[in-house]
């Protein structure tokens, strides 16, 4: 299914959708119907940065998220559901900060690759992506995040920010910027 060390320089949209079937076939599910990835090893997950005349969004993440807490990171979501990742992360985008579909002018992909954090026991499958903006919108913050700031992409370092977001960042601009 999917590769080891590249899990897929293109987006395979059956392998995508191959991982998450077997997902839900194999692991628990809560109440409301979504994968449960508590306690699996592997977790895919979409990386969404959100970017508005070279700036990108970023956020703190509050002490009711189970990871990373204090920490800052630009919209993330497990993908939970039967879902590409594509349209997962236009769901986060929403849930997170309150900006719909209409705000986003392009979403693009970057190479997914998996990152692992031993010290919370869990290998990230990381998809990341950019949802580029007409306008600056109003960011409206759920439970996740406390505080959010528009930051330059060299301003990154200066953050205490998530395990590899540099990474992620990086990429996603390399990639989509051709």
């Amino acid at each position: 299914m999917m590769r080891k060390n590249n899990p897929m320089k293109e987006w395979n949209k059956r392998d995508i959708w191959n991982l998450l079937a077997d997902n839900a076939k194999t692991l628990p599910r809560f109440p409301d119907g979504r994968i449960d990835y508590t306690y699996a090893p592997m977790v895919p997950v979409v990386t969404c940065f959100i970017k508005y005349k070279g700036r990108v969004l970023l956020m703190r993440r509050s002490d009711k998220v189970h990871y990373y807490r204090g920490k800052w990171n630009t919209v993330a979501g497990h993908l939970d559901e039967v879902k590409m990742p594509d349209e997962k992360a236009l769901d986060e985008v929403k849930e997170e900060t309150g900006i719909t579909k209409r705000n986003i002018r392009a979403v693009k992909r970057a190479t997914p690759f998996f990152l692992s954090d031993k010290r919370i026991g869990k290998k990230w499958l990381i998809f990341p992506l950019v949802a580029e903006l007409h306008k600056k919108p109003k960011v409206r913050l759920n439970g996740e995040h406390t505080e959010y700031r528009w930051i330059k992409p060299g301003e990154l370092k200066r953050f205490n920010h998530v395990e590899r977001l540099d990474k992620s960042l990086k990429r996603i601009l390399n990639e989509t910027s051709r």
